[in-house]
């Protein structure tokens, strides 16, 4: 989920959101303004429900980000660098580079979030009870207690046991604890994590067609996000088990085909497919650096119209962050969306483009891997059985 726009940096952490986290605070305060506040303190001034609704909503989006900074604190204890944080529609998440070192840092910093979601709760829904003691405003009361009733159940849910959720990491930390296989644990988290999903669309389909509530829309959504999650984590993890002690230059396809910012889409197109290497393309400006990236889909919707515009009309710009050098780890490159559907990143060495790596390139990486796995398990079957 990357980041619409940057908020700010906290202890050196970038911290962030992503363009839906508008939609949780328009329907919060809507919540609130609408319904909540004016049950618990009819008779108010509209401009008052909604202006404590706009506040309320702001701190419940500060207690989402304090959930999310604890991962990344405690994840920083144990040395584990943190690239991001960013908070969207469904919550947050805390971006690390590492892998926790061992099962008792992976524990502690899945439980932070929950902790401190339940902490914060619990002040807030104590701040409520006491401004309603000292008789202060209704409103205010209400805010509050709706905000620390809403962290307290977002804890509880988050502790559900499966991936990706903070109880899936928990689940995971506990198995790798018992078994001493981290990579056993994290597919038992990501199939928990699928069978939870599943679950709650099926709860959700549920009560659609048996209560005719469409509320449980929103459950067969979640359900979706989990099970769609669960599986992404665990691919993730498999890509980045494989990629270990492997340099970029290792899974990179060298010496690609590039195109030029001044080059005519027609000329290019009839170059590259009449025997295509690859499906995406680097495009190089005038001094040679990586200016952007076309595909083969993309050549062939600008052909119709575009037939004599140049590349650089058409392409997809290059982020910096998609550059790459041989030496570098291909970890770095896990955590991001391809461009143009495939590219991952175009590796350059001395202001010279030696490489692409492609989406094709990661899945090679993980078949070799299993490949490899398997021809393990196998030797060490025929070992042990020697043996007897």
């Amino acid at each position: 989920m990357g980041q619409s726009f940057k908020l700010g940096e906290i202890k050196g952490i970038v911290v962030g959101a992503n363009w839906s986290v508008l939609v949780i605070l328009l329907l919060v305060a809507a919540l609130l303004g609408e319904s909540v506040l004016p049950r618990a303190a009819p008779g108010l001034p509209v401009v008052a429900y909604w202006s404590v609704a706009v506040l309320a909503s702001l701190l419940f989006l500060a207690s989402l980000l304090a959930h999310e900074l604890a991962h990344a604190l405690v994840a920083r204890r144990y040395a584990v660098r943190v690239k991001a944080i960013t908070l969207w529609m469904l919550g947050g998440v805390a971006e690390l580079e590492d892998e926790p070192p061992h099962a008792t840092a992976d524990l502690r910093i899945a439980a932070a979030g929950p902790v401190t979601s339940l902490l914060v709760g619990g002040a807030l829904v104590g701040l409520s009870l006491g401004t309603h003691a000292i008789g202060g405003p209704v409103l205010l009361s209400g805010a509050l207690m709706w905000v620390g009733l809403m962290n307290g159940l977002l804890a509880v849910f988050n502790l559900l046991p499966g991936a990706p959720l903070d109880g899936g990491r928990v689940l995971r930390a506990v198995i790798w604890r018992i078994r001493g296989d981290r990579e056993s644990a994290e597919r038992a988290a990501a199939t928990t994590g699928r069978v939870l999903g599943y679950a709650l669309m099926g709860l959700g389909l549920a009560e659609m067609f048996v209560l005719r509530s469409f509320s449980g829309l929103w459950l067969i959504f979640l359900g979706w996000f989990i099970t769609a999650a669960a599986g992404a984590e665990a691919s993730s993890g498999a890509v980045r088990r494989a990629a270990g002690g492997l340099r970029v230059a290792d899974i990179m396809t060298p010496d690609p085909d590039c195109g030029h910012t001044w080059r005519r889409v027609a000329d290019f197109a009839a170059e590259v497919t009449r025997g295509p290497r690859q499906s995406v393309f680097p495009v190089v400006g005038l001094a040679g650096d990586p200016a952007g990236v076309v595909s083969l889909e993309m050549l062939a919707r600008a052909l119709p119209g575009k037939a004599d515009a140049m590349l650089g009309d058409i392409m997809i710009p290059l982020p910096g962050a998609y550059l790459a050098r041989p030496g570098d780890s291909p970890r770095d490159l896990l955590n991001r969306r391809p461009l143009a559907g495939e590219l991952m990143a175009v590796v350059v060495d001395g202001g010279r483009t030696v490489g692409i790596v492609t989406t094709a390139d990661v899945q090679r990486l993980v078949r070799s891997s299993r490949l490899r796995q398997a021809a393990t398990t196998a030797a060490s079957s025929r070992t042990h059985d020697v043996t007897e």
